[in-house]
């Protein structure tokens, strides 16, 4: 049983000429950037940033984006140079399909489904709380039994529904929306800075790293981060409540990853998505590293409200108006990250389909909208059930872990295939190979192991499902397996 077979660079790249299973080239280095901004500039800095900080790091929370972003920021390179030299939709999973094999490329693509569709969930239930808080503000009210936290949650259906029709109609007619959301909220988060610098009280910044407290509970076996179980120092704040809370912010910088999905609908791949995926990262860290210093600034860190820190800080200062504008770019800026990530889902199971690893049936582009239709909607509708009548909110851990996965995968594929197609050429090259990519993979391990107990439990629960389907329909079905659509010339795993 070969699950190590892989598919050639030549193989990918001769897949998107296929009529069937062609996107169109359309996305610019801006267009690039501000998808990229689009998705990671939301749950960060409206809903994780205040929380973490009052849980488990304080001010010195600061350090813990700083953290996460360094990781990103490594495996940013490696993505950046996978993409342009391999610019396949599918991201990871194309890149890993490449080098590692096929049930790597699985578990990648599996994955990704988990941060992106789950993601894509979460943010939705986010959205719908702050959507209510607008409107009640604003003196619109909202039915309270189809309400955010009730069985049904009617606002979150909505958005999914609306964004789901947009994600099918054409991915440039989404950025044009993007575009234009992304300025509201790159807007309300320069004025959350700008404003919060004038209520910043110096004294809220003492102790900048408060002394590690132990984590109580009766479920704190589950809930305590995997290493700190390990080494037996189970605590918030400090050196370890930073480390823990770096694994948890790392949420905030889900995003930056899916620009690289959309490879394939790039007008100039080599030279606009090492752009795109490194600028709209850079962009998003200062902004998460000012507002959380603004908002540990203005509140005590022990006494932020976890739910709404920033407007909360606001209405506490007497500012009710600024708190309504704060709920308007939370609504704008939510809307933009569940939109990009539901287009990135939709990408990466569209690369899994075309190579049979999943029913082909439903990756098929509509001539059209240049777009897949029918798996655009099928994602849409998980979604939406999900977000509207599940309380997948708890989950958000399970996000980070699939995606450090995939960056860890990711980082260990580069060095792989620079010594295997050392010929290909490479617009955009990770410095100091191979140190550099095995620093990323280590830093994503650290973080990984930094999650809590309960969330590795979900996530060999979740792989174990993808084990299953694989045997069972991927690895019988494979394209590449059945030796369909492979170029003359046998690019086998080991003259690669």
């Amino acid at each position: 049983m070969d699950v190590l077979r892989t598919k050639s660079i030549e193989q990918s790249l001769a897949d998107t000429e296929d009529p069937e299973f062609q996107l169109k080239r359309r996305l610019t280095a801006l267009d690039l950037t501000v998808f990229g901004v689009g998705v990671i500039i939301g749950a960060g800095i409206f809903t994780l940033t205040g929380r973490v900080a009052q849980a488990y790091a304080g001010p010195a929370v600061v350090f813990s984006f700083v953290l996460a972003a360094v990781c990103c920021g490594l495996a940013a390179l490696c993505y950046a140079e996978f993409s342009s030299t391999v610019p396949v939709s599918g991201s990871a999973y194309t890149f890993s399909y490449a080098t590692l094999g096929e049930i790597v490329a699985w578990i990648i693509g599996w994955d990704l489904l988990l941060e992106m569709m789950l993601g894509a969930s979460v943010v939705a239930q986010g959205w719908a709380s702050y959507f209510e808080t607008f409107l009640n503000q604003i003196g619109v009210a909202w039915p309270e039994h189809l309400g955010y936290g009730d069985r049904f949650n009617l606002a979150a259906f909505l958005l999914v529904a609306l964004l789901t029709a947009l994600v099918a109609y054409g991915i440039k007619e989404s950025l044009r929306v993007n575009l234009v959301l992304v300025g509201v909220k790159l807007f309300i988060v320069l004025f959350v800075i700008v404003a919060g610098i004038g209520f910043i009280n110096k004294d809220n910044y003492h102790p900048f790293v408060p002394k590690g407290q132990p984590i109580e509970g009766n479920e704190k076996v589950l809930h305590t981060p995997l290493l700190q179980l390990i080494t037996g120092s189970p605590q918030a704040y400090g050196v370890a409540g930073i480390m823990f809370a770096a694994s948890l912010v790392f949420f905030a910088y889900i995003g930056f990853d899916v620009v690289a999905t959309t490879a394939e609908e790039a007008a100039n791949p080599q030279r606009d998505l090492p752009r795109g995926i490194i600028g709209s990262l850079v962009i998003c860290t200062i902004l998460y590293v000012a507002v959380a210093l603004v908002i540990t600034g203005m509140v005590k860190y022990s006494d932020i409200n976890p739910d709404a820190a920033l407007a909360s800080a606001f209405i506490d200062r007497g500012k009710d108006g600024y708190a309504t504008l704060i709920s308007a770019g939370a609504v704008a800026g939510l809307t933009t990250v569940v939109m990009t990530l539901m287009i990135g889902a939709v990408r990466v199971t569209f690369a899994m389909s075309r190579d049979n690893l999943l029913p082909t049936a439903i990756a098929r582009t509509s001539p059209k909208t240049g777009t897949p239709v029918l798996l655009s909607v099928a994602i849409g509708a998980v979604v939406a059930v999900v977000a509207s009548v599940t309380p997948v909110g708890k989950l958000e851990e399970m996000v980070n872990i699939g995606t450090l996965t995939a960056f860890f995968l990711v980082s260990l594929s580069v060095p792989v295939l620079r010594r295997n197609r050392g010929d290909l050429a490479r617009s955009f090259r990770v410095p100091w190979s191979p140190w550099l990519p095995w620093l990323s993979a280590l830093i994503c391990l650290f973080l990984m192991i930094n999650l809590t107990v309960e969330t590795w439990l979900r996530f060999l629960i979740w792989m174990v499902i993808g084990f299953v389907i694989y045997f069972a329909y991927g690895y019988r079905h494979s394209r590449v397996g059945r030796g369909i659509g492979i170029p003359a010339r046998d690019y086998s795993r080991h003259d690669e």
